[in-house]
This record gives structure tokens, C-alpha cells and sequence, in this order.
């Protein structure tokens, strides 16, 4: 999906919604797990509802990792089912990988090419060779870890070298990379009152910014600092959508939720015209 695309449907549905799909067999509804893949019978319900109220879904991939090759076969039932029944979705494989040279070409081809995701999340600490494989793909997108919602996202990204913070070098450092046009950035939505400054350096690139509602992170505030002309924001929200309910009508109250957020998102959207 190419970014142009990606905006069109964000003004055409008001909303730059992303649904993290996290989906944890401990807390779904007790009676999908009577179901022949009970996360695949989730998720679609999750999609299903929600799907018109956002622009993005994100698994998580550790939670089908987690359940070996019955978890990793409810992913692949899961991005097939997006792309072939909501192909206008973006869709985010969450995977935090980053590892140099060819076994980031490995990476990137298994979820560029064979579960056939738009974007993957890399952690950049490897530098330059670790993220670039991933760059290559066509229409594809690279978000890279900046700056963390976590508590200890303090204990590195925020560290002084040469009295920039590492964070800030991240950005700036990777917009040298091959491929930078293709890079989007994970920016936490507890750490807001920094996107004045982030977007000082990356004014025009995607954020996606976990962290609003479950972890505090104020929607407003993201929206005051992060917006850019293209909107350029994907705000992330997981638990506080999927698990709206453990009951039967969890589909109906992820729905709800996904709705308030959407109607939230409209109306900072109507601030900026």
C-alpha cells in the first residue's frame, strides 16, 4: 500500500484509527475456545465490527508465536482474511524484528512477501545494515522504534550523547538510510510533550503512536504536537478495544469502543480542517 493510499483513507473514513490485535487466549470469550482456531474466530470478529471505524490493524506477533504453529497458522488465516476481504486496510506486522544483512532480507520477505503485510516494526539499534534490507520492498513500509511508550524506554532512548538525545539521532541518522521515503516511526503516546521536536525532524513521515487509553496517553495532546498536513499520525489502541468485554457481545462492545475513538479522531481532524 502506498502512502497517498494510506491518507485517502483516513479522510475518507475521518479516522486514523489502528486496532492491535494482541489477541491472548487467556482472556478471549470462554466460548471461542470451543471453535476450531479460537484466535483466528476472534480476530475475525474483532474485523468484522471494527473495520469501517479504522485504517490499520497491528498484531502483535508474539501472541501467535506464543501458540507455535497453531499460532503462527491463526496469523497467516488473519492477514489473508484482511487482504483479501478489507484489501483498503494497512496492516502492520508487529514484530520489533532487526538483525543485519541477510537475515534481515529473510525477515523482510517473510512478511513482505509471504504473509504479504504493508509494514513491519524494526528496532534500529543494529544501525544502517539491519534496517536497509527491509527498505527494499516496494510499497512497503518500515516503522522503526524511536521513542517508546514503556517505562524503560528512559533507560537508553532518552540518554544524552553529545547533548542530543539517542532518540533524536535515531531519527536523524535514519533518514540517511536507502529507502528512507519508506520509513514510518513508533512514538509513544505517554511521551507526547517530545513530538513538538520529533516533528522538527521528521515533519512529513508517519508516527504510529501506541499508548492512548490503556497506558494514559492523552489523544489530544498527541494530535496538538503530532499532526502534520497529511495527518501523518496512526494512533494505536489494543486492549482497550478487543477486550472490551469477555462475554458473547465482544464483538458489539470492541465495536463501541472503536467507535468512540473514531468520533474522537473526526473531531480533532475538523480543528485542522
Amino acid at each position: 500500500m502506498t502512502t497517498q493510499e494510506l491518507i485517502a483513507q483516513i479522510k475518507k473514513k475521518k479516522s486514523f484509527l489502528c486496532v492491535g490485535l494482541d489477541t491472548d487466549l487467556d482472556r478471549i470469550p470462554k466460548h471461542l475456545l470451543n471453535e476450531e482456531d479460537p484466535i483466528f474466530s476472534f480476530n475475525k470478529g474483532i474485523i468484522d465490527a471494527t473495520h469501517h471505524l479504522c485504517v490499520a490493524y497491528k498484531p502483535n506477533t508474539a501472541f501467535y508465536e506464543a501458540y507455535g504453529v497453531k499460532g503462527w497458522s491463526a496469523l497467516e488465516k488473519t492477514i489473508t482474511y484482511l487482504n483479501e476481504k478489507y484489501p483498503e486496510i494497512f496492516t502492520i506486522a508487529d514484530a520489533k524484528r532487526g538483525d543485519i544483512g541477510n537475515t534481515s532480507t529473510r525477515y523482510a520477505k517473510a512478511f513482505f512477501e509471504d504473509l504479504d503485510f504493508d509494514s513491519i516494526t524494526v528496532a534500529p539499534y543494529m544501525g544502517r545494515d539491519s534496517v536497509e534490507p527491509f527498505l527494499e520492498f516496494k510499497n512497503k513500509h518500515t516503522i522503526l522504534l524511536a521513542l517508546t511508550s514503556n517505562a524503560g524506554a528512559l533507560d537508553f532512548q532518552t540518554k544524552k550523547i553529545q547533548n542530543s538525545e539517542l532518540y533524536k539521532e535515531v531519527l536523524k541518522t535514519s533518514l540517511s538510510y536507502k529507502g528512507a521515503e519508506n520509513l514510518m516511526y513508533v512514538v509513544g503516546a505517554t511521551k507526547a510533550e517530545y513530538l513538538k521536536e520529533i516533528r522538527q525532524i521528521i515533519p512529513d513521515n508517519f508516527l504510529l503512536v501506541p499508548g492512548v487509553g490503556a497506558q494514559g496517553g492523552s489523544l489530544q495532546d498527541v494530535c496538538k504536537y503530532g499532526l502534520n498536513s497529511d495527518i501523518g499520525l496512526l494512533i494505536n489502541s489494543s486492549r482497550g478495544i478487543i477486550y472490551a468485554s469477555g462475554e458473547t457481545d465482544y464483538a458489539d462492545a470492541a465495536k463501541q469502543n472503536a467507535q468512540d475513538l473514531q468520533m474522537q479522531m473526526e473531531k480533532e481532524l475538523a480543528k485542522v480542517g
